[in-house]
């Protein structure tokens, strides 16, 4: 029990950065009220996702939300540092996607694929495990820079071959 009293502080000690819930707790004058409220609602959330209750879709907001407000601070920031981050985090996500996308018949089909797919995208976002980093670290960065003259050279044509065609079409 007591582990569980540290958790519930230690996440109470996070909320009271959020001035919009500290109202919470100074509006009903009960003690910690919105780490209560907080653990609640991502229970639910957790249900719903665990027994795919609108998971394709809570799964993509928990991957998209928090990550995308973050990375709006992160802009606004004058601090490099938590730019890295969060250009790190949408390079992992967009990769991750792009094979979703590919494979996301035969995934439909893994049990409790968007309740993985939630704690892993968890994993890759907050910045206490900055996942995304040891993904982008350990696989995506060492193939970009393996290919990166290739995929140079492709773009390249690419774009060259488009403005053929637009000059064609002029």
């Amino acid at each position: 029990m007591d582990k569980v009293n540290y958790y519930i502080d230690q996440l109470d000690k996070e909320l009271k950065k959020v001035p919009y819930l500290n109202v919470i707790d100074e509006k009903s004058k009960v003690p910690k009220l919105k780490t209560y409220i907080t653990i609640g609602f991502a229970a639910v959330i957790s249900v719903f996702i665990f027994f795919n209750i609108f998971g394709d879709l809570l799964s993509t907001l928990i991957a998209f939300i928090y990550p995308a407000y973050a990375s709006f601070k992160a802009i606004e920031s004058s601090d490099k540092n938590d730019d890295t981050q969060w250009l790190t985090y949408w390079t992992v996500f967009g990769f991750l996607h792009l094979v979703e996308c590919f494979s996301d018949q035969i995934l439909g089909w893994v049990s409790f694929y968007y309740f993985l797919k939630s704690i892993f995208t968890l994993w890759l976002s907050l910045p206490q495990f900055r996942g995304a980093e040891v993904i982008y670290n350990k696989y995506i960065r060492v193939y970009l820079l393996k290919n990166e003259s290739a995929i140079d050279s492709g773009i390249n044509k690419a774009v060259k071959n488009a403005e053929q065609l637009y000059n064609k079409a002029e």
